[in-house]
C-alpha cells in the first residue's frame, strides 16, 4: 500500500492475495477465502475484486449466496452460468452481468471452452439493504462504446442502458489505447476505486500495471491515460 498524497492510496498488485488449485488461478485485491488482512476488508460498499483465470473446460459447481450483488466482468473467453432462478447464460467481453443474490442464490460458473483458458474479475458489492428478491440482468457493450471514453457500464437507477444494481454506485469501464486520455470529476464527498484490469495506464502521473488497484477520497480531478493499450474499470462510491 502506498499513500501519495492525501487523497489516494496504491495498492500494488504484488500485495493481493493469491491462490491456486489446478484448475483456477486467482489474485484477491480484497481479503477472500484463505487471505486475510485486516486492512484489506473492502472499500466502503466494494468487498471484492478477484482476479480469476478458469482453465478450459472447469469452474464453480453450483453454490450459494446471499446479500450481495455479483458482477461477472470477463476480461477473454467466456463464462457460462446457470442459476436457481432459472437463468442460463454466457457471459463474453463487453458484458456487464449483475446477480443480486438477495435472500438467496444458487448458481455455477463454467468455462465452456475446451481449449482457452478463461479470464475474468469476480466483484462483490455489498446492497444497500438485505432481503430482497434474488435477480439476474446482463447486458452487452460494444468495444466503441468503451474505447477512449468512461462508459457507464452499471448503476443504482440503470440510467444510459446500464444494468442496475442495488447500492449507490456507478462502474464505467474504458478500453484505452495509445495517446488516449479520460477524465473524471469525483463529485465531493464521494469515493472511488480505480482497477487496472489490463494494461499499463498513467493515473495523474503516477504508472499503474494491470492487477493495480487506487483507492481514491475527494479527488476532485481524476485524469488516466496510456501510451499503450489498456482496459480499466472506475467504481464512484458513496
Amino acid at each position: 500500500m502506498t499513500q501519495n498524497t492525501i487523497n489516494y492510496i496504491i495498492h500494488p498488485s504484488k500485495a493481493r492475495g493469491h491462490s491456486e488449485i489446478s484448475w483456477l488461478d486467482s489474485y484477491h485485491t480484497f481479503s477472500f477465502s484463505h487471505f486475510y488482512d485486516p486492512q484489506r476488508m473492502g472499500f466502503r460498499s466494494l468487498r471484492v475484486i478477484n482476479d480469476d483465470r478458469i482453465a478450459a473446460g472447469a469452474g464453480f459447481p453450483t453454490h450459494g449466496h446471499r446479500d450481495m450483488e455479483i458482477l461477472t466482468y470477463v476480461l477473454s473467453g467466456a463464462v457460462e452460468h446457470k442459476d436457481s432462478l432459472g437463468t442460463g447464460s454466457v457471459i463474453r467481453p463487453g458484458d456487464a452481468q449483475i446477480m443480486s443474490a438477495g435472500t438467496g442464490i444458487m448458481h455455477s460458473e463454467f468455462n465452456p471452452s475446451q481449449t482457452e483458458e478463461l479470464h475474468l474479475l469476480q466483484i462483490w458489492i455489498l446492497p444497500d439493504q438485505q432481503g430482497l428478491a434474488p435477480r439476474y440482468e446482463q447486458k452487452s457493450f460494444s468495444v466503441a462504446d468503451k474505447r477512449g471514453k468512461l462508459r457507464l457500464i452499471a448503476s443504482k437507477d440503470g440510467r444510459d442502458g446500464a444494468v442496475t444494481i442495488h447500492q449507490d454506485v456507478d462502474i464505467y469501464s474504458s478500453i484505452l489505447e495509445q495517446g488516449d486520455v479520460v477524465n473524471y470529476h469525483l463529485r465531493p464527498h464521494r469515493y472511488a476505486w480505480l482497477q487496472i484490469a489490463k494494461g499499463v495506464i498513467t493515473f495523474n502521473g503516477q504508472e499503474l500495471s494491470a492487477g493495480d488497484g487506487v483507492q481514491i477520497i475527494g479527488e476532485e480531478k481524476l485524469e488516466i491515460s496510456t501510451n499503450n493499450n489498456a482496459e480499466i474499470l472506475l467504481f464512484d462510491l458513496a
